[in-house]
């Protein structure tokens, strides 16, 4: 018998100073059995980094939200659509191979990657000049001790504020509060 995703419900508060960014977002994850919550916890920092895509891109009146994750590859980890269903942006977590991250390219309007493992540079010197032709593609770097301090916040009801400021991010559950410091590399 096949194992199920375990679902977590979060309750997003996020803060985004640089951008204007002020929301509410109830959201439902669905961590696949061979996810981690440290891969979990970054789908859900990508989505507060972004969040104010919502209303740069869409003027306020689109979907954000998760896709199936790891069970369907050609779907993406977070996503943004407009009211058409066009996707807008597609939030890639971890380090894919080239040619999935280039069909993303031809199907969104923008891509960004959020690589947090401890390999992610030895990815990246392989897959730096692969990826270079891709105009609308973004890659970030989450430092791996904060990526790892994300997963202790991992819980199956949550409550989190998310402070976006200076490019930084500090997402907090009231007791315990993790500095997220991206690194740009594309």
């Amino acid at each position: 018998m096949a194992l199920k995703s375990t679902i977590f419900k979060a309750a997003l508060q996020i803060a985004d100073i640089d951008h204007g960014y002020y929301a509410d977002h109830a959201l439902t994850l669905a961590r696949h059995p061979s996810e981690t919550d440290e891969r979990m916890m970054i789908r859900l920092v990508a989505l507060a980094l972004q969040a104010h895509q919502l209303q740069r891109l869409c003027g306020g009146d689109g979907q954000l939200g998760f896709g199936a994750g790891l069970s369907s590859p050609d779907e993406p980890d977070v996503f943004l659509r407009d009211f058409t269903g066009r996707t807008r942006l597609w939030i890639e977590v971890g380090q894919p191979e080239d040619k999935p991250l280039l069909r993303a390219c031809g199907r969104a309007d923008e891509v960004v990657l959020y690589c947090f493992a401890s390999a992610a540079d030895i990815w990246w010197r392989t897959m730096q000049n692969k990826l270079a032709r891709a105009q609308n593609l973004s890659v970030y770097r989450v430092p791996a001790p904060a990526a790892q301090a994300l997963a202790r916040l991992a819980q199956r009801s949550m409550q989190l504020q998310a402070t976006v400021q200076e490019g930084g991010l500090t997402l907090g559950d009231g007791a315990h509060s993790i500095e997220v410091e991206c690194l740009r590399w594309k």
